[in-house]
């Protein structure tokens, strides 16, 4: 009956440092998210003059899919990493609950 808690105890350890490295991509996709809101103001169209003048609709999107692109370009290594940890860990549990699914089971009845 000893095994059974420190499996589940082991799966736990696994899942919160799952849970951890799904934060860190959270959180950088929030700061991304973040910094282009700030950044919107200084990609709208500029006022002319003249009032037949009418802004090209599509320069917005082009300049907004732009400024994007750059700043997650910045942080892709990371991304990527984290990605990679992220698969790893997906797969060590997945490995962890195949090994030790019946075991884990009965110590979750108990």
């Amino acid at each position: 009956m000893t095994l059974a808690p420190e499996l589940r105890r082991q799966l736990s350890r696994m899942e919160e440092a799952r849970r951890q490295t799904q934060r860190q991509l959270d959180r950088i996709d929030r700061q991304i998210t973040r910094r282009m809101t700030t950044l919107i103001p200084g990609l709208l169209p500029r006022r002319t003059h003249c009032r037949r003048c009418r802004p090209d609709p599509g320069a917005f999107l082009e300049r907004y899919r732009a400024q994007l692109a750059a700043l997650t370009a910045e942080r892709q290594p990371e991304i990527d990493a984290l990605s990679r940890k992220l698969a790893r860990q997906d797969q060590a549990i997945a490995a962890f609950l195949d090994r030790h699914g019946e075991a884990a089971d009965r110590a979750e009845r108990v």
